[in-house]
């Protein structure tokens, strides 16, 4: 539900607490893509008011558009990089786990006996 777009602009700006025109140079500048209905008329998703106040936020914070872009664009990046890194902690586990399987099953092909020679 959070992506798909069902809001008007005139909604989404109150939601947010801003202006139409606000919104629409934030999606000139490329801060976000609303969907659009067949006829082209915006349609905002819950991921859109999300960003839409994060711009908000970061506004008053004294940013201007363009560093606004560019902390969107790294929190998306990190995002990425957090989700590739759960992923390669998962994978990394499950080699883990192998590796154990691995070792328990050497260790019973050769009779018990130490792999070390120890």
């Amino acid at each position: 539900m959070g992506a798909r777009g069902v809001y008007a602009i005139s909604v989404a700006a109150e939601l947010v607490g801003t202006g139409q025109q606000n919104i629409r140079q934030y999606e000139r500048k490329g801060l976000l893509t609303p969907d659009r209905t067949d006829g082209g008329t915006r349609r905002y998703s819950e991921n859109d008011l999300a960003t839409l106040r994060r711009i908000g936020a970061l506004l008053d914070e004294g940013l201007n558009l363009a560093g606004v872009k560019l902390v969107l664009e790294l929190e998306a990046e990190n995002r990425g990089l957090t989700e590739d890194n759960k992923g390669l902690a998962d994978d990394n586990r499950g080699l883990r786990e192998d590796n154990r399987g691995l070792r328990k099953d050497l260790k019973r092909a050769r009779g018990g006996a130490n792999p070390s020679g120890a």
